[in-house]
């Protein structure tokens, strides 16, 4: 299965924040749309970053409440890692693995197409476990 696929049966909805927004509006939008980052766009519709739950908890940590205040430039992971709509499964729980990521952009020659997260790469495994299992069982009773 490729990330295309995914985003074909999870939807592609893109939810993002500009630079210069605040973490507290940032904060919103990921309560508001119960997701765990955030896209951040310039003013062009660029990708110029990514903010998860960890870079406001980390945040919150240095300044405490005052976090809430600066704006998600200074928080954000810049030039976050993304994959096109072709990288399969295995690739992405990979590349997240490696990096130690949740969220990969998923992105062609027209920019951003979806986000998927490691929860979505996690069910696709089980499901693709489950489908193996299911055919060597009937493999096995034949």
């Amino acid at each position: 299965m490729k990330a295309e696929h995914i985003l074909q049966s999870k939807g592609t909805d893109i939810f993002a924040v500009k630079e210069h927004a605040t973490i507290a509006e940032a904060v919103a939008v990921l309560n508001d749309k119960n997701i765990g980052a955030v896209v951040v766009q310039n003013n062009d519709g660029g990708i110029v970053g990514i903010l998860s739950e960890r870079d406001v908890v980390r945040r919150l940590g240095d300044k405490g409440a005052d976090a809430l205040n600066m704006s998600v430039a200074d928080c954000m992971t810049a030039n976050p890692f993304t994959c096109s709509p072709d990288a399969s499964v295995d690739e992405m729980m990979t590349q997240m693995t490696q990096k130690r990521i949740r969220h990969l952009p998923v992105t062609n020659n027209n920019g951003i197409v979806g986000v998927i997260s490691i929860g979505d790469v996690v069910k696709r495994k089980i499901e693709q476990a489950e489908q193996e299992a299911a055919a060597l069982k009937e493999y096995i009773a034949t």
